[in-house]
């Protein structure tokens, strides 16, 4: 039996390895599952470029929101070693003036050690739904960014602030790609995933009802179950 493409899973800004924790239990039964840190380049596109640099020649990638935009360069970069593409609650477009004012604020309270404060009321209140797990994943998000420091947030910060615009690579995408979003992410509506829908062809599209910006902890069997059919995928 041939070998099965690693999976390498790429998490949201101030996240680390377990926000995929409950995706990892079950799909690291039948192959490989990856988890790169994402700090340690300035940029969205060095970001790419040194992820790229750790991982096997070919391998499954799948992203959520700053993952999701560190994805979408590695595809542009290195289409050849992707087999497949997961995209989820993202979005494909630059950042605009308004938002990047805003990390501006936020940027100068965390030099002011003010971290959990930012994370606590300008952030994480906006990315869930009104699960029963709700409070749980607040308080992983919360222990997952405080982990990762002021340094981290400021270097990530700075990097979406910057990214580019990835409309036209998207539109070259060739292999089995899903995209993936919770149905009350305020953070990355709805239309950004059905634009990246539109713009790759064949793309699947899922909703996850009942879940905001992070599906993979609010609703963690729908969302492992639609990444496993994805995987499952020719």
């Amino acid at each position: 039996m041939a070998r099965l493409d690693p999976l390498v899973m790429l998490p949201g800004m101030m996240c680390d390895e377990r926000l995929f924790a409950p995706q990892k239990a079950v799909i690291a039964n039948g192959r490989d599952v990856i988890i790169p840190k994402l700090y340690g380049g300035e940029t969205i596109t060095d970001l790419a470029r040194l992820i790229l640099a750790q991982l096997p020649i070919r391998f499954a990638l799948a992203g959520l929101s700053m993952g999701g935009i560190v994805a979408m360069e590695m595809m542009r970069q290195a289409p050849q070693r992707i087999s497949k593409m997961a995209i989820m609650d993202s979005n494909p477009f630059a950042e605009d003036s308004a938002r990047q004012s805003l990390r501006d604020i936020q940027i100068d309270k965390v030099k002011k050690g003010d971290l959990r404060a930012v994370m606590r009321d300008d952030m994480k209140p906006h990315y869930l739904a009104n699960t029963p797990n709700r409070q749980q994943v607040l308080d992983l998000c919360m222990a997952m960014a405080l982990d990762l420091g002021d340094d981290v947030f400021i270097q990530q910060s700075r990097a979406l602030a910057s990214r580019p615009d990835q409309s036209g690579s998207l539109a070259k995408v060739k292999v089995p790609s899903l995209i993936l979003y919770g149905a009350e992410d305020q953070l990355c509506p709805e239309d950004r995933h059905l634009a990246m829908h539109d713009l790759i062809a064949g793309s699947k599209l899922v909703k996850i009802e009942g879940a905001g910006h992070l599906p993979c902890l609010e609703k963690p069997d729908e969302t492992t179950a639609a990444l496993q059919r994805w995987l499952e995928e020719e």
